[in-house]
């Protein structure tokens, strides 16, 4: 999303809790402002206003390297590790997992391995400009001005503390500017901390002017952004992991978050946008429409400007997909001509692919790439040509034995689909897929290089095909994928969606349920599934992601233009995962009929499993279901189950790879070392060992 051509990526440095007393950073989109301006500039109202459009910068931060998934997605009941163990301490908890950095002296794979200092060193970054623009937003005569700057400023700083306390409980409160290098802390408790991000957000909520799009849609945060982390910051403090002192404050909470929630949603129209493929997978490039739509209330602005790109650009594209050219056996090349790179960190549990309806929920097909096509030959012997699957994933079910007797896996020499007796199995259809048949393009009998199912035997089975110790073969979420790239590394150029109106109506259920108001809840819960219906006439088998972007990318010519079409091949495995079902394109149905009880088939195995019962946790391990199937891999999941206190539960059940290691401590994550080893005392004195234990988390 283009901005103003003041804005900075994160403005300043900032050593320990320091001041914004450093010169401005090199990250101005117009890079002749890099050394134009002394800290003087922003004594003056002009200052002021650059540095308050320059706070959308300090976000973009979030999604520019490793830490995105770890500190969000890894060692919850969504995600585990790939084959590639770059960030894997923050998923398993082992004795890697600390205050120190882990490196590869350490025990980690490499150097890339998230520290625990970076999500706490940038977010202060972010607090200490906040902090300037508030105490000298009088210097701005005037006053829509001055309201904006300081709504932008009270904004993030909130924003920044609500991670902040999310992760480590409480920590530092610095709300006004230090000057100079400060080295005398003192650590506030997780409820002060609280206190101050619902005061911040409450404060940002009141200045901002509505549905204000000074920047563009889905980029400019307004009254509605406010309102959604307010009503989240006040959730939190309702919620279990502060039940040890938030009796007091509990029901007013759950009450301002429900109104808070209503005008966002109300602010927003009170719907959806029509297609779930609208959000992530029909992005086109650029400023396209799925950046601007209005279910957006926040999100980190990308673009092709250099500040954008760089250490700090969007580098989610990697996460998610598994290792497709490896298990192809060279029959897929990557490139940027495909949406994802296949860096295999996000592997999906059983438990993220078991939670949907996997007949009538379109999430889960508009979600996951199942199918990459061949777009080189390197033995044309073996009867596939160019634009024929190449590897497909069969998101099967565990009820389902029609491949039991088949032999799965990874560019095998022989034909990958055999039953016992070595025969290829009959494929539904013949003739490849148009855009009004329902089948995956083959032939009877055609061999598929690399191939999986979910289930055998009743058993999951993914993870056994590809395991080089663990697994680099599994079908990835899409919602990163991104055309637009000019090198198969460079920089993604798509926004990265950080709230949206979804989760602002099931943060809403959820307060319901808190409230015993399981009617209401559900009613919100429904408008959320029934987006997720197959529409009428709608067809099951079509399946598209932000690898279309390439065709409006200017490298989108020759060997590349070939490389494309024979790659993305608009097909997903619906039919092979539901080998029962006839084809069709009628709608379907979620809707909920009665909550708490008698709730779809998949949510009552898995509350089944967890052993969960009683109205109240059916009902919020129903809406923890419900956030999986909405938001799987947007950022915050390892949050929602620390608030929760589901987090240790949910992770034994279905993430193998934590189980044996998480405990109650990892509710909260470690504050680094570093940062401990140079506090001083008042006096100047260094603190104690003593002193030192007192400032982490109990457990590290």
């Amino acid at each position: 999303m283009k901005l103003n051509k003041y804005i900075i990526g994160g403005a300043f440095s900032l050593a320990l809790v320091a001041g914004t007393t450093t010169s401005c950073s090199s990250d101005f989109l117009d890079e002749e402002l890099t050394t134009k301006y002394s800290t003087d500039y922003f004594e003056t109202a002009e200052g002021l206003e650059a540095l308050a459009i320059s706070l959308y910068g300090n976000i973009r931060w979030h999604f520019g390297y490793e830490w995105a998934y770890g500190v969000t997605l890894y060692g919850t009941d969504e995600f585990t590790n790939g084959n590639d163990l770059t960030a894997e301490p923050w998923n398993t908890y082992d004795h890697r997992f600390g205050p120190i950095a882990a490196t590869p002296e350490t025990g980690a794979a490499n150097k890339n391995c998230p520290a625990p200092n970076a999500l706490w060193d940038e977010l202060y970054y972010g607090i200490a400009s906040c902090n300037t623009i508030i105490a000298k937003a009088d210097k701005i005569t005037d006053e829509t001005i001055r309201k904006r700057c300081l709504a932008h400023a009270y904004f993030l700083r909130g924003y920044n503390y609500y991670r902040l306390t999310a992760q480590y409980g409480g920590v530092v409160l610095q709300l006004t500017p230090a000057s100079g290098v400060v080295r005398h802390l003192n650590r506030s408790t997780e409820q002060e901390c609280w206190e101050s991000v619902i005061s911040d957000l409450r404060q940002a909520y009141e200045l901002f002017n509505g549905e204000e799009f000074t920047y563009g849609k889905g980029i400019t945060w307004t009254k509605a952004t406010a309102a959604h982390f307010l009503a989240k910051a006040l959730l939190f403090r309702a919620s279990e992991r502060c039940d040890a002192w938030n009796s007091a404050t509990k029901e007013a909470d759950l009450k301002e978050a429900i109104e808070a929630c209503t005008y966002a949603i109300n602010a927003r129209g009170g719907r959806l946008t029509e297609n779930f493929s609208d959000l992530y997978a029909n992005w086109t490039g650029i400023d396209c429409a799925a950046e601007q739509l209005d279910e957006i209330l926040m999100a980190a602005g990308f673009n092709a400007d250099s500040p954008t790109v760089g250490r700090f650009g969007n580098r989610t594209y990697n996460y998610y997909q598994p290792q497709f050219a490896n298990v192809s056996g060279g029959w897929v090349k990557r490139g940027y001509w495909i949406g994802g790179m296949e860096f295999q960190r996000c592997r999906p549990t059983e438990y993220t692919y078991a939670v949907y309806d996997h007949v009538n929920d379109a999430r889960l097909w508009k979600t996951f790439k199942t199918v990459f096509g061949a777009n080189t030959v390197t033995d044309a012997s073996k009867g596939v040509a160019l634009g024929d699957p190449a590897v497909i994933m069969i998101l099967n079910t565990k009820d389902d034995h029609t491949y039991d007797g088949y032999t799965f896996g990874a560019a095998v020499q022989n034909p990958t689909f055999t039953d016992e007796e070595g025969r290829l199995p009959e494929w539904k259809g013949e003739g490849r897929q148009t855009a009004t048949t329902g089948e995956l393009t083959s032939t009877k009998g055609q061999w598929i290089p690399a191939s999986s199912v979910l289930y055998q035997n009743g058993n999951y089975v993914m993870p056994d095909f590809k395991s080089q110790p663990i697994c680099n073969f599994w079908a990835g979420i899409n919602k990163a994928e991104d055309g637009t790239r000019t090198a198969e590394k460079g920089d993604s150029y798509r926004d990265v969606t950080m709230a949206r109106l979804a989760e602002t109506f099931l943060v809403r259920a959820e307060c319901y349920v808190r409230q015993g108001k399981y009617s209401d809840a559900m009613a919100d819960i429904n408008v959320v599934r029934a987006r997720a219906q197959w529409k009428n006439g709608e067809n099951r088998s079509f399946y598209i992601d932000g690898s279309q972007a390439f065709e409006n990318n200017s490298l989108n010519t020759g060997t590349a233009a070939a490389n494309y079409i024979n790659s993305n091949l608009n097909m997903n495995t619906y039919y092979l995962s539901n080998p029962d079902l006839e084809v069709t394109t009628a709608a379907s149905d979620l809707t909920l009929k009665s909550f708490p009880a008698n709730l779809p088939a998949e949510d009552e195995a898995i509350l089944s499993n967890l052993g969960v019962s009683g109205e109240y946790q059916r009902a919020l391990h129903f809406i923890l279901n419900e956030r999986t199937r909405e938001l799987a891999g947007e950022w915050q999941r390892w949050e929602t189950l620390s608030r929760t206190k589901t987090l240790i539960q949910r992770t034994k059940a279905y993430n193998p790879e934590a189980a044996s290691n998480i405990a109650d401590k990892h509710l909260y994550r470690p504050i680094a070392q570093s940062f401990i080893d140079g506090l001083l005392n008042e006096d100047g004195t260094n603190l104690s060992e003593e002193q030192k234990a007192a400032w982490q988390n109990p457990g590290y």
